[in-house]
């Protein structure tokens, strides 16, 4: 029994610490005082079983969790491991987000420049595939990469939309281009069962 008094000390203890939690704060997530924590995390007390439950609650593990001895390092990875997901989102977000902030920028300045309205409006158009591109290149570095199908298939889409726009721009109709398109979606598509994992 007092082992797992202990257990439950040093995993309450871990736990509050690897979820940057002070006493106080757990103490008024539990309504409890943080001197009882305090007591909690020296072993003098245990929390009883209706408590466990939702400290278990709290730092997102099992009750089983709580009171054996062998299990921080296991929630130490999986934190780790969600952090760093979240942070790799975070940055491809930031990234693709600089594409449409320098077409903002460029729209700006132009528009500031020549005091006209002309072809501004295309630096979003020519935007969207630059931020596919890099969307392809975080997505196959970090993320799963049988989404990069539907990346490619989209990057394509959006450089023929670009060329036909950027030449209507000039009174140019280059709409059999989309033709290009529906061969390279049928190539897309036969190449994303080349490499589909067979089922055992």
């Amino acid at each position: 029994m007092a082992d797992v008094k202990n257990n439950v000390a040093k995993n309450i203890t871990e736990l509050r610490i690897l979820n940057n939690m002070t006493q106080v704060e757990l103490a008024e997530k539990l309504n409890y005082s943080d001197k009882t924590i305090s007591k909690w995390e020296r072993a003098e007390s245990s929390p009883d079983i209706s408590v466990l439950v939702e400290l278990a609650d709290i730092f997102g593990v099992t009750l089983d969790y709580l009171v054996r001895s062998d299990n921080i390092e296991e929630v130490v990875v999986e934190h780790k491991e969600k952090e760093a997901k979240y942070n790799r989102r975070a940055i491809s977000y930031i990234a693709e987000g600089g594409g449409w902030i320098v077409a903002v920028f460029a729209f700006i300045i132009t528009t500031l420049i020549i005091n006209k309205m002309t072809f501004q409006w295309l630096y979003f158009v020519y935007a969207l595939p630059v931020v596919l591109v890099v969307k392809l290149i975080f997505n196959s570095i970090w993320f799963n990469p049988r989404h990069n199908y539907l990346i490619i298939s989209a990057l394509m889409w959006s450089i023929l939309a670009t060329i036909h726009i950027t030449f209507m721009y000039f009174k140019v109709d280059v709409s059999l281009i989309y033709l290009l398109g529906a061969a390279g979606q049928i190539i897309i598509v036969l190449s994303s069962f080349i490499n589909k994992p067979k089922s055992k």
